[in-house]
């Protein structure tokens, strides 16, 4: 991923964080407008990258809207086959999805990261998809 790009949606992220924490909603949407404009202008370039929309879904207050980002961070994520971010963002999408009460594409995304995740090092990923997913599988048996 592009240096500084990365450097200014981390930037953002963090900024986000604090403004939320604050329930400064005009800082907030304002953050959120310039971190939306960054993926825009960078959507079909070399400077596209899953990050950037997957931060963008993070901080998406409307849960249709977040699912819809997160969709595009996956997408992404598929076309430069980076299987942390293709199970970081299939997770974040079934929680969500989830909170919709789709429990069935929950449970595919899970299905999904589940698969990634075993080509990624982070363990607690790897447990939280295994641990939700087996949630999710024993209350339909």
């Amino acid at each position: 991923m592009n240096t500084k790009v990365y450097k200014a949606v981390h930037d953002l992220a963090e900024k986000l964080m604090a403004a939320a924490n604050k329930n400064d909603t005009k800082q907030f949407e304002s953050l959120y407008a310039e971190l939306k404009a960054i993926c825009i202008e960078n959507e079909n370039t070399a400077k596209d990258h899953p990050v950037q929309w997957e931060t963008l879904a993070d901080f998406t207050e409307e849960l249709e809207d977040a699912i819809e980002t997160y969709e595009k961070a996956l997408q992404k994520s598929i076309e430069i086959n980076n299987k942390d971010h293709m199970s970081s963002v299939a997770f974040s999408m079934a929680t969500l999805q989830l909170e919709l009460g789709d429990k069935e594409a929950a449970i595919k995304n899970l299905q999904d990261a589940k698969v990634s995740a075993n080509k990624i090092e982070d363990k607690e990923l790897k447990s939280e998809i295994h641990e939700l997913l087996e949630s999710l599988v024993e209350e339909e048996g």
